[in-house]
C-alpha cells in the first residue's frame, strides 16, 4: 500500500530543522515530496547546514533537483514543477523567497489550489520575525524553557524536540494538511504560517490552564509534571541506570506503595507538596537498592505507570519496540519507523535521503521539458543531475 497521503505532490524548498522534518513525517505517509536543492558545493555556513541537510533519516523518501534558483531560467523550472504540486513548503527568513521569485503571491498565480506552507522560529511578522534563532531561543519565548530542569539550576535545554518537530515541523503538518482539506471544498489555496514560537506557546497549553486555575507554580521542579513530586521522576539504580515512575493517578500510586514493599504512612501524603522533597529522598535511596533489570522484572507492565529509561542505543531492542516495530533498519541505519498506524492504507519506509540531484532530469521532462532543453540547462549550470542518462 503506498500510504494515506499516496494523492499528495509536495515541494520541498531545502533547508534544515522543521520544515525538513515535516516534510519526512509527508513523505513517510506516502507524498510525493520533491526537494529543491542548492548546486552542490564546498560547506559554506560553518557545517551545520550541510550535517543537517545529509542526514539520511530525515531526508527520507525524497526526490531530489539541483537548481540554480539566482538564475530565472531556474526558477521557472521550479514554477513548472509548482503549477501541478499541492503543497509547497519554505523556511527562510521572511521575504527571502519572494526575493528568489517562489513566494506565494507568484506561485499561487499560477495554482490556485496551492497550499503554501511558512516554517518560521519567529514567524512571517513580529518585531523579532527578522532575527536569527535557533529552537531554544523560540521555546524560551512561549514559557516553555523556564519551566524545564532543576529548581537549582538553569533551564535545561529539551534538546530541540519542543520548537523545532513538536512546536514546528508537527504543527506544520497539521496546519498544510488542514488547508489541504479545505481547499478540496473551496477550490482556494492559502498561506500557512507556522511559527515554533506559537506552536511551543501551544504545546504549554495544559500547564497555563493549571496556572490560571492556581494548580500550577511558575517555578521550575515546583509541580507534579516538573520532577518536584515524587510519584513523577527519575531514580537511578543500583547499576547507575534510570528507571522513570509516573504514578499520578491514587490506584496507580498505591500499587507503587505495595509492589516497592512501602508502609511509611507519610507516602500516604501523595498530593501534600510540602511532603515531597522528603519522600523523593526516601524514594532515591530505595531504587539504589535494585538495579534497572531488577526494577523491570518487578514493575514493567503493571499499572504503577513505570518504564526504564533507555539509552538511543538500547530502545530499539527492548520487546515492546521490537514487537510493534517502532524502530526498523533501513541500509544500515537504525531509525524510527513512520508513524501513526493505519490500517486500511498502512505506510511504509520511504527510500534513503537522495543525493543532491538524483532526480533532476526526471522531473524536468515530469515539468514538460524536452530532452534537448534539460540538456541545454545542464550544460548552462542551472540545474545539476547525476543520475544516469
Amino acid at each position: 500500500m503506498p500510504g494515506p497521503l499516496a494523492h499528495l505532490t509536495v515541494i520541498e524548498l531545502a533547508g534544515i530543522g522543521p520544515g525538513p522534518f515535516a516534510c519526512m513525517l509527508l513523505a513517510d505517509l506516502g507524498a510525493t515530496v520533491i526537494r529543491v536543492d542548492r548546486l552542490p558545493g564546498p560547506p559554506s555556513r560553518g557545517g551545520l547546514e550541510d550535517l543537517m541537510r545529509n542526514d539520511s533519516v530525515v531526508d527520507r523518501g525524497r526526490r531530489s533537483i539541483a537548481v540554480n534558483m539566482k538564475d530565472p531560467r531556474g526558477v521557472e523550472a521550479v514554477l513548472r514543477l509548482v503549477d501541478s504540486a499541492d503543497v509547497l513548503i519554505e523556511g527562510f527568513r521572511p521575504g527571502v523567497a519572494e526575493k528568489l521569485g517562489l513566494g506565494p503571491e507568484v506561485c499561487r498565480a499560477r495554482n490556485a489550489r496551492l497550499v503554501y506552507g511558512r516554517m518560521t522560529g519567529w514567524g512571517q511578522r513580529g518585531p523579532l520575525s527578522q532575527a536569527a534563532g535557533h529552537d531554544l531561543n523560540y521555546i524560551a519565548l512561549s514559557g516553555a524553557l523556564h519551566a524545564m530542569g532543576p529548581a537549582d539550576r538553569p533551564p535545561a535545554p529539551p534538546l530541540n524536540l519542543v520548537g523545532d518537530y513538536g512546536g514546528g515541523g508537527m504543527l506544520l503538518v497539521v496546519g498544510v494538511l488542514a488547508a489541504h482539506a479545505e481547499a478540496q471544498r473551496s477550490g482556494q489555496g492559502q498561506v500557512v504560517d507556522a511559527a515554533m514560537t506559537d506552536g511551543a506557546a501551544l504545546l504549554m497549553a495544559a500547564q497555563y490552564g493549571l496556572m490560571a486555575k492556581g494548580f500550577w507554580q511558575d517555578r521550575r521542579e515546583s509541580n507534579f509534571l516538573d520532577g518536584a513530586a515524587h510519584f513523577y521522576g527519575t531514580y537511578e539504580c543500583a547499576d547507575g541506570r534510570f528507571v522513570s515512575i509516573g504514578a499520578i493517578e491514587p490506584q496507580f500510586y498505591q500499587q507503587l506503595l505495595a509492589l516497592c514493599g512501602i508502609d511509611d504512612p507519610g507516602f500516604q501524603k501523595q498530593w501534600d507538596s510540602g511532603e515531597w522533597p522528603m519522600l523523593r529522598s526516601q524514594l532515591e535511596a530505595l531504587f539504589r537498592t535494585r538495579t534497572r533489570d531488577d526494577w523491570c522484572a518487578l514493575l514493567e507492565g503493571t499499572d504503577v505507570c513505570f518504564a526504564p529509561v533507555l539509552s538511543m542505543k538500547e530502545a530499539p531492542a527492548h520487546p515492546h519496540n521490537a514487537a510493534r516495530g517502532t524502530f526498523v533498519q533501513a541500509d544500515g541505519v537504525v531509525q524510527p519507523a513512520p508513524a501513526p498506524r493505519f490500517d486500511r492504507t498502512p505506510a511504509q519506509l520511504p527510500p534513503r535521503a537522495p543525493v543532491v540531484g538524483a532526480d533532476t532530469r526526471a522531473l524536468l521532462a515530469r515539468a514538460g521539458y524536452a530532452g534537448a532543453d534539460i540538456e541545454a540547462l545542464c550544460a548552462a549550470g542551472v540545474v545539476h543531475a547525476v543520475e544516469a542518462r
